[in-house]
């Protein structure tokens, strides 16, 4: 085997990634509230020799020899998680959110079970139960709507529909919420109906790690999250259960969904975790509300309107019915103006999924570059502009000049030594 650098042995590749630094760093603001940039850390760990081996099984069970280290790492990795998120048991291997979730449903409650997740266009995701998605394919599931007047998930509203279909599970948390998830009130109607509460944290990981939001534990019997959106790390997923849950979730993921884990992405979220118990991790998800709020208020002073009016969290979902725009044509314009975020819909939306009522943005990626209050209102003023005039090349013209001077004054990884 020759060791060769990746420029020699495969210059296409090569040149992809060069140019995906690039873009990362200097042509664009990412606000698209899934994604976040890594430290240098976590990509060590991710492109680590860990990922030469088989390690099926768990730590100290595994059907390969040879795995000393890989125990260590996975271990690192499940302590770190319980203790982050209070927690009794952590699994680490899901390979996506996704994966955590059919893991859950297809083991813990079953193919015949009924489950109750929120309406995708309110705010919840195609693995809650979707019909295009093998979670709404596999599995009997009921859906609970936001509130047409709050715009908010009210107790009322779930405690009918989850009384209307009788669940074995529900299933809490969203990809496209601005608000606090109530996990407390979700408790109240699961022992109304005798049904496991499932918490799918995956925007909001971040926030909870560092208390910013309400905590799913206690009253949630089991948690899904990725680890790779606001808790900064590397791409995967995770399982979190109280202890009588623990034995269910291990043979859920392997051997019942999953094979061999990825080991170098357990490394990564295992340095993930580590950064996540650090004291300005917590400064960090702070600022991302803050940054948020200031978001918001600059959308509002041009006349955006915002779901639900505010964010508690780290995303707004601006609404654009009233506005002689869709989500698709907002998403297009802002993005030639070097501006990344992405159509969604809004509760209750009269467009398809395809083109959208609305756009969603976050601010965790924006964080993580160092910016601040100033800057996400100043942001949420030209967007406000943008999505105003899309016709106005003049004013386009005029965003991109200061986008890249923003960019400029908060580099990412060119003061570090990521290169290529």
């Amino acid at each position: 085997m020759k060791h060769r650098d990746l420029e020699e042995a495969d210059p296409e590749v090569y040149e992809a990634l060069k140019n995906e630094i690039e873009r990362q760093e200097s042509e664009s603001l990412e606000m698209i509230a899934s994604e976040n940039f890594v430290p240098k850390q976590i990509l060590e760990a991710q492109g680590s020799v860990l990922t030469n081996k088989y390690a099926e099984g768990y730590p100290g069970k595994r059907y390969y020899a040879g795995c000393e280290y890989h125990d260590k790492v996975e271990n690192l990795a499940r302590e770190r998680a319980c203790e982050i998120f209070g927690a009794d048991h952590a699994n680490v291997q899901p390979h996506s959110g996704s994966t955590a979730n059919l893991a859950v449903y297809g083991k813990i409650v079953g193919k015949d079970a009924k489950i109750l997740g929120p309406v995708l266009s309110h705010g919840g995701h195609l693995s809650h139960g979707h019909s295009v998605n093998m979670s709404g394919d596999f599995f009997d599931f009921g859906t609970y709507p936001i509130n047409r007047e709050t715009e908010r998930f009210e107790k009322e509203d779930v405690m009918k529909a989850a009384k209307e279909h009788n669940p074995d599970l529900i299933v809490c948390g969203y990809s496209a919420y601005p608000r606090e998830v109530d996990f407390e009130m979700f408790r109240e109607v699961a022992d109304e109906v005798d049904a496991i509460l499932m918490a799918d944290i995956a925007h909001i990981s971040g926030l909870v790690a560092a208390d910013e939001h309400m905590q799913p534990f206690p009253h949630c019997d089991i948690v899904t999250t990725t680890t790779h959106k606001s808790i900064r790390g590397a791409r995967g997923g995770m399982i979190l259960c109280k202890e009588e849950y623990a034995d269910e979730v291990d043979q859920a993921v392997f051997p019942y969904s999953q094979g061999g884990p990825l080991m170098h992405q357990i490394a990564g979220k295992a340095v993930c975790f580590k950064e996540a118990l650090r004291p300005e991790f917590k400064d960090y998800a702070r600022q991302i509300k803050d940054n948020t709020k200031s978001l918001a208020e600059g959308l509002r002073s041009e006349g955006l309107e915002l779901v639900s009016g505010g964010t508690d969290n780290h995303l707004v979902l601006v609404d654009l019915r009233e506005e002689d725009t869709t989500g698709k044509e907002a998403e297009s314009v802002l993005e030639a103006c070097n501006i990344v975020v992405n159509k969604n819909t809004v509760p209750y939306d009269p467009e398809s999924p395809r083109v959208t009522s609305g756009v969603r943005i976050g601010t965790p990626a924006l964080t993580t570059r160092g910016m601040e209050e100033e800057e996400l209102r100043e942001i949420g003023e030209m967007i406000g502009r943008v999505v105003k005039r899309v016709e106005d090349e003049e004013l386009h013209e005029e965003v991109r000049g200061r986008v890249s001077e923003l960019l400029d004054e908060f580099p990412l990884y060119s003061d570090s030594e990521v290169e290529l």
